[in-house]
């Protein structure tokens, strides 16, 4: 077991802490989030055109998660992290330099890809980093921040739109939102990272899953809650394909590790998906349209108070994340049923508990990986958060076309009180371990 030293030093955690929540702030100050809609409709395509876009979108994420996951073991991540920024950058360009069908796909593409090279390789990154510092116990409450500082970018944009819009119409926009990617790019060339050799890595695991109470507090009793001693980066160096293949293997062959992908990907994918139906349930409240960004803006405070709350959330037990999701699925079914603008209130603590939910799952995750493929098996769980969102909006589909928008939200809001059960169940009461 690694000794953590009894003073963590606070100048290389403040550096890392700092250019992260920097980095997720610039990563989400793009302008054209608000109106790349309203862009696509001007232009000239119907919504069934729109709607093919979100599918090649998705798509992307979905080819590109896992080899660009592989691909930050076996490279650097600090590098990947500057170059996703600017891959986005590019197809945010070319909408507004080329704007037709074609160059949105290509751009979908691009923005998906960039999506990808983050995704794995940062919380990767800040895990290794962390653990170096002998500061891993504070994963939980740097990832909320930093989802917290993102929220901020996507509000702060919100704002910033309208006015850049019309002074300048969507060039200005397209151009704002290509500088802040810039200065991403920039921003991530500070992040600090050390691969150490493979001869020189020690064993952290056991301490890892000891500073993470809320990890260790929800497996079953029959699976392993402790892992064979060893680093996060105990493979050796490995081939991008051999990476590939131990971290494919690690989430096959370890239920553990494969109960925290499937946690990270459902806890995610419902309201993540369920968010894009939000404008909808606002309309159906009865406000005029130019009332809905302020009952959307709600949902981002909720969401903004649920990242800052990971500290507290560390010392959630199983029965307690238990109920953490039950409060999320019933709020976002009440919520949306209501039919009233007072629902989005309920919305908004939902969406702040499902934000907590989702970093809780990440750090369990990040827990439980080891070996050189940790970026690689994160990204697995980025790509099945893909694939269940896809799922969720064609079920979404379906069930909003037979009854409506706020059954549809209602009941695709069920799937958290079914996790919910599945971990109460799962695990007889009694004190929880710690690993």
């Amino acid at each position: 077991m690694i000794h953590i030293a009894s003073r963590v030093p606070e100048p290389a955690v403040r550096r890392l802490t700092v250019t992260l929540y920097g980095y997720a702030f610039l990563s989400d100050l793009v302008l054209l989030y608000p109106l790349y809609v309203v862009f696509f409709a001007d232009t000239g395509l119907s919504v069934g055109q729109i709607s093919s876009l979100f599918v090649i979108w998705s798509a992307a994420g979905i080819l590109f998660e896992v080899p660009s996951g592989a691909w930050a073991d076996v490279v650097s991540r600090r590098l990947l992290l500057c170059l996703a920024p600017l891959v986005s950058a590019a197809g945010f360009a070319l909408w507004v330099l080329v704007p037709s069908y074609p160059a949105f796909a290509l751009g979908f593409l691009l923005w998906g890809a960039g999506g990808a090279l983050v995704s794995g390789a940062l919380e990767a990154l800040v895990w290794t980093e962390l653990d170096r510092l002998g500061a891993v116990d504070r994963y939980a409450r740097v990832l909320g921040r930093s989802r917290t500082a993102g929220v901020l970018g996507v509000v702060l944009s919100g704002v910033l739109a309208g006015p850049v819009l019309a002074a300048g119409g969507y060039p200005a926009v397209g151009a704002a939102s290509v500088l802040a990617c810039l200065l991403a790019a920039t921003v991530a060339a500070r992040f600090p990272e050390h691969r150490a050799p493979a001869a020189a890595r020690v064993p952290v695991a056991e301490s890892a899953m000891a500073a993470l109470p809320v990890v260790a507090a929800l497996p079953r009793q029959d699976e392993p809650d402790t892992v064979p001693s060893a680093s996060p980066d105990d493979d050796g160096d490995l081939g991008w394909w051999d990476t590939l293949r131990a971290g494919v293997s690690q989430v096959r062959t370890r239920p553990p590790v494969r109960a925290a992908v499937l946690l990270v990907a459902v806890v995610a994918a419902d309201w993540g998906a369920l968010d894009e139906y939000t404008p909808l349930l606002a309309l159906e409240t009865g406000v005029g349209a130019q009332a809905v960004p302020l009952l959307l803006l709600l949902l981002w405070a909720g969401v903004t108070v649920g990242g800052l709350l990971a500290p507290a959330g560390e010392r959630l037990g199983s029965r307690g994340y238990a109920a953490l999701l039950g409060l999320v699925g019933v709020a976002l079914a009440v919520g949306a049923l209501l039919r009233h603008p007072a629902g989005f209130v309920l919305l908004a603590v939902a969406f702040g508990a499902a934000q907590l939910a989702t970093v809780l799952a990440d750090a369990r995750l990040q827990a439980r990986i080891t070996g050189s493929s940790r970026a690689t098996v994160t990204s697995l769980a980025g790509m099945a958060t893909d694939v269940l969102i896809i799922v969720t909006y064609a079920g979404y589909g379906l069930l909003a076309t037979a009854a409506g928008n706020a059954v549809a939200f209602a009941l695709t809001a069920g799937a958290y009180l079914v996790v919910a059960l599945v971990l109460l169940t799962r695990r007889p009461p009694g004190p929880l371990r710690s690993c």
